[in-house]
């Protein structure tokens, strides 16, 4: 099965690029790596507000990692031009806005990290590392960056 018949099954639409929020580009290729700036979680087409531990549980934050995620492969492909020529997800690091006594950051990031497994299969398994934070850009719940390497 592609990428695109799995995405297609999974009823997952990717995202055109968004526009950067500040002085940065969405993406930057050199040689085989392909490095994706940070995506905050968005709802609806806005940022998906809120604080984990604070008024957003675990399974909330998942959702929006799972999200963020499809973002992510949204700017991916358009590095790229088709998500076939990704060999492999080499790290995922995500940032969880959340209260100094949520220990559960690595939890919300698997919203992100099981997508990216299950659309890519064995090529989607990537290092990690998960933080908790104070604050995110415009109050975003979470937000996360990823590098790929591609043929």
């Amino acid at each position: 099965m592609t990428i695109a018949q799995k995405l297609q099954e999974l009823g997952i639409t990717l995202p055109p690029v968004a526009t950067p929020a500040a002085a940065y580009v969405p993406f930057v290729r050199t040689g085989n790596l392909v490095f994706l700036s940070g995506h905050i979680a968005r709802r609806d087409g806005k940022p998906w507000v809120g604080q984990l531990g604070r008024d957003i549980d675990t399974a909330q934050g998942q959702a929006a990692a799972r999200a963020v995620a499809i973002d992510l492969m949204g700017t991916l492909q358009a590095a790229v031009g088709n998500l076939e020529k990704v060999t492999r997800i080499v790290k995922v690091m995500s940032l969880v806005n959340s209260t100094p006594d949520f220990t559960e950051q690595h939890l919300v990031t698997n919203g992100a990290s099981e997508l990216l497994g299950e659309v890519f299969g064995p090529k989607g398994v990537h290092a990690r590392s998960a933080f908790g934070v104070a604050q995110i850009p415009m109050g975003a719940c979470v937000e996360i960056e990823l590098i790929a390497e591609v043929g």
